[in-house]
């Protein structure tokens, strides 16, 4: 079993800032590419950003200039530092992550997790 949990979110005003986190857990041999993802109500869902094992990041250009993606692989975790917000930004944050999971007999199987998500709310 792999688990992500999604951590950070709040109520800030536009202009702040907030850092999110995601935490990977479980029978874990590596985590691979990581995405942040966004819900906004009644919007379909979007990519917020992309980072690879090895750092390369990618982020959409809605929040490009004001969100940066990172990980620390040791910790299995993503983080999310998102600055200058706007009303926009409102929504449910998810993570997702490509796993190789430990399964069975020491064997490794690829997987795709979601988190639950954590609510980011900024008011005008």
């Amino acid at each position: 079993q792999v688990q992500l949990v999604e951590s950070g979110g709040g109520l800030v005003q536009a202009g702040g800032s907030l850092r999110l986190s995601c935490v990977a857990s479980g029978s874990i041999r590596s985590v691979q590419t990581m995405r942040w993802y966004r819900q906004a109500p009644g919007l379909q869902r979007e990519l917020v950003g992309t980072v690879t094992r090895d750092g390369t990041t990618n982020l959409a250009q809605p929040v490009q200039g004001r969100f940066t993606i990172s990980r620390d692989n040791a910790k299995n975790t993503m983080y999310l530092q998102m600055n200058d917000l706007k009303v926009e930004d409102t929504a449910t944050y998810v993570c997702n992550a490509m796993v190789w999971a430990i399964v069975g007999d020491n064997r490794q199987q690829s997987t795709t997790v979601w988190g639950q998500g954590t609510l980011v709310t900024v008011s005008s």
